[in-house]
């Protein structure tokens, strides 16, 4: 198959061309050369692309995904650096979901003003500490744990 030119690589890769100049700089991707002043790009971007667009949803970093590729552009992926941000998913589900309850806790709860709240006072104080807490007062699960706190109004 022929090298793909820049645009072509992004309008397939769904990501701007400013991107894919940005990941070759970093060292993320390599263009096979030019076509006049149009990069052109082994089709094997695309899947290289498709990775590094993976790695992001997952919350890996640039550098951390720059690491993921061996010097000959094969990836190279550590599990354990996958089951690190697999448990760090997990801990941040269970602290959005403590929230959520709160949220929806606050949103119904029958005290004249949400300041009255005792609930809503606890979220309060959580958010200043920068901790989730479910809507009956106590921290969010253990980290690593899996339980979910008992929801109580």
């Amino acid at each position: 198959m022929p090298d793909l030119d820049i645009a072509e690589v992004a309008r397939r890769a769904a990501v701007p061309a400013s991107t894919l100049r940005y990941y070759e700089e970093r060292g993320l991707i390599a263009s096979t050369g030019r076509r006049g002043l149009r990069r052109q790009f082994d089709p094997g971007v695309l899947e290289r692309l498709a990775l590094i667009a993976l790695g992001r949803s997952a919350g890996f970093s640039l550098d951390e995904i720059a690491r993921m590729f061996a010097p000959d552009g094969q990836p190279r992926i550590d599990r354990r650096m996958l089951a690190d941000k697999a448990d760090e998913l997990d801990r941040t589900i269970r602290e959005l979901g403590v929230l959520s309850e709160s949220l929806r806790h606050a949103a119904v709860c029958p005290a004249p003003t949400h300041l009255e709240c005792p609930t809503f006072r606890r979220l309060l104080r959580s958010a200043a500490r920068g901790a989730a807490v479910s809507p009956a007062g106590a921290p969010a699960a253990p980290r690593g744990t899996g339980r979910r706190t008992p929801r109580r109004a």
